[in-house]
């Protein structure tokens, strides 16, 4: 669960990272079915593509700490909910968009959850093999213990 955790942490940065520039590049462009609407949607696509990059770097920082903390999990998971609720607000009071944003809702509303469950994965792992089993008061108590020569992914 752990090694899960640390993964979908990372896929989850280096995703919105890239979708962030994406869009920061490539403003109205790369917003389906608005290609044509204007100065002022284009400003508001490369000013969220920038918050959107930042989102992922800090999806990134987490991933980086050893364990990944959990409340930056959940913390973040809560964000791309949050957004997903908005798509959902969008859809009741606007109507369907074009077909790939309902496919990210379902993202947005699917992955948080499966965050949540996951949010403590690496604490718990990290703090399991940190605590001395029986009979190993010497090397065993030291701090780091059981992580000497872990490779960092």
């Amino acid at each position: 669960m752990a090694r899960t955790l640390r993964v979908l942490v990372r896929l989850m940065g280096w995703s919105c990272v890239a979708i962030g520039l994406f869009h920061l590049a490539l403003g109205n462009a790369a917003i389906p079915g608005a290609a044509h609407a204007g100065a002022t949607i284009d400003s508001w696509g490369r000013f969220m593509g920038a918050s959107f990059a930042g989102y992922g770097l800090a999806w990134l920082w987490a991933a980086r700490q050893r364990p990944v903390p959990a409340t930056a999990v959940r913390l973040l998971a809560g964000v791309f909910l949050l957004g997903g609720l908005g798509r959902l607000l969008s859809l009741a009071l606007n109507g369907p968009p074009q077909w790939f944003q309902l496919v990210l809702a379902v993202l947005e509303l699917g992955l948080p959850p499966l965050f949540l469950l996951l949010a403590d994965a690496d604490e718990r792992a990290f703090g399991a093999a940190a605590r001395p089993g029986p009979g190993t008061a010497g090397a065993g108590a030291r701090k780091g213990a059981g992580r000497a020569g872990a490779a960092r992914p």
